[in-house]
């Protein structure tokens, strides 16, 4: 399963890529902001996940889903956002742009390991 990490957090990206790693997920593509996370997307169209930060230079991970949830090719890709941002209205803009899932800044291994458990639909 290829998944692809966007943050501009390199620290971040870190982060998620180690969990990932532990949950036995090597092949990872990582992307510094939303708009290197769309070429990264477009060269990789069978990526089968994407992780995004919200808060971005260049192209905002809100941004980021709007486009992959535009184009047929990506209409049913899971997309779990990773941010700051855990106000409800927040969280409600985000889900109704099309992410999956939320976690909100600082999080857990566990609690990654139960979003992406809940959204591909498989125990991890």
């Amino acid at each position: 399963m290829k998944l692809l990490v966007v943050d501009d957090s390199s620290t971040m990206r870190r982060i998620i890529k180690n969990t990932l790693s532990r949950l036995g997920y090597e092949d990872v593509f990582e992307g510094e902001d939303g708009l290197q996370g769309w070429n990264i997307l477009n060269q990789n169209p069978d990526i089968n996940m994407l992780i995004t930060d919200w808060n971005m230079p260049e192209m905002n991970g809100l941004e980021l889903v709007k486009k992959v949830r535009a184009d047929s090719r990506f209409i049913d890709l899971p997309i779990i956002m990773v941010t700051t941002e855990g106000g409800k209205v927040e969280v409600v803009t985000a889900l109704k742009a099309g992410v999956n899932n939320y976690i909100v800044k600082p999080f857990t291994p566990q609690v990654l390991k139960e979003k992406l458990s809940a959204v591909l639909g498989v125990a991890l």
